[in-house]
């Protein structure tokens, strides 16, 4: 199922997703026996994603055969859903916030735990790319904003314009009846998280969206934000996040996966224990949202839960590239 037809789906009362990651350091911590948890040689190299991008995981995959570490297969993995225009979801044809911006936020971190962002990017197709120059080019985690955008132009990035005709016509058509509140109803979104482990047992990955269709100007969701969206430790694992942002910020929920895997759980159990931390907060409102993650450990095993059906993760290993539907909570 596509993305946008599973976010009207899951959107119970009418509430629609958005997409997520939160806060946390990037520094690693060491493990009990890394040599203990190594993946087998013959599942490797690995890439996962959120949702059904397998032209995202075969391009992270190429680069991962021809020698390529997994760094630099989820940045050009995640580039190929931002150029992609028809997906509204990332990067060029990404849907404005309610003012008619498009603004970009994405992530990266490498093995070594390091890790660079950008927030409220604007007029920039490759925020992912932007953010791999922050930390690799700056003693910084995250630029924000017109920052960001004079950073990605004096690292030879072209600016251009986001707004597609497509995307702007979605916006002029929701504009008039909709109400300028921070809420979230038909308007949905969701992100591309990616994790890749190369033919060395190394793990890298990257988080890039254009946020919460027709969200207030400003708003910043779980992606760029290291711990949120996006965790990698590479002596344990790494988890990425989709859905309603705020939610995955408010439970720092891929930072959560990956310390439940340190604590000796798989990498299905840890994102079902994640999700379960948010459906059983008091008064939680799950039935009118989405989470969803996906997380590998360093064994090469792989999982993926979320609250509502219809939520996938694309996989290519071992040759094959397929979209595995996820399995979810709330099924009654």
């Amino acid at each position: 199922m596509k993305r946008r037809h599973f976010i009207k789906n899951a959107s119970l009362t009418g509430v629609g997703l958005a997409v997520g990651s939160a806060l946390v350091g990037c520094a690693e911590t060491p493990s009990e026996d890394k040599a203990s948890i190594a993946a087998s040689p013959a599942s490797l190299p690995l890439v996962i994603a959120t949702w059904h991008v397998m032209d995202a995981t075969a391009k992270a995959m190429e680069v991962l055969q021809a020698g390529g570490n997994a760094l630099d297969a989820v940045e050009q993995g995640c580039m190929v859903e931002e150029a992609n225009e028809k997906g509204q979801s990332v990067g060029k044809g990404g849907l404005p916030d309610r003012d008619g911006n498009v603004t970009l936020d994405a992530c990266i971190m490498n093995k070594h735990g390091n890790c660079g962002s950008v927030v409220y990017l604007q007029n920039i197709t490759h925020a992912v790319s932007v953010a791999r120059k922050v930390m690799e080019d700056t003693p910084h985690v995250m630029l924000a904003g017109e920052g960001a955008k004079q950073f990605a132009m004096s690292k030879g990035f072209q600016p251009e314009d986001l707004l597609t005709e497509a995307s702007k016509e979605a916006w002029e058509k929701w504009k008039v009846e909709a109400k300028y509140k921070p809420i979230i109803n038909i308007e949905n979104h969701d992100t591309i998280g990616m994790l890749a482990i190369d033919n060395n047992g190394d793990i890298s990955g990257a988080c890039t969206t254009s946020g919460l269709a027709y969200k207030l100007g400003g708003r910043v969701g779980d992606s760029p934000i290291i711990g949120s969206g996006l965790f990698v430790d590479n002596e344990i694992g790494a988890c990425v996040a989709t859905g309603l942002g705020e939610e995955v910020v408010k439970t720092v929920g891929s930072f959560l996966v990956v310390e439940l895997m340190r604590q000796g759980k798989s990498p299905q159990e840890a994102c079902e224990e994640a999700i379960s931390r948010i459906v059983n907060k008091p008064n939680s409102d799950y039935k009118n949202f989405q989470v969803g993650y996906i997380a590998v450990n360093k064994k090469g095993e792989t999982g993926s839960y979320a609250i509502h059906q219809w939520f996938s993760m694309t996989k290519f290993q071992n040759g094959v590239n397929e979209q595995i539907q996820s399995d979810y909570y709330h099924k009654s």
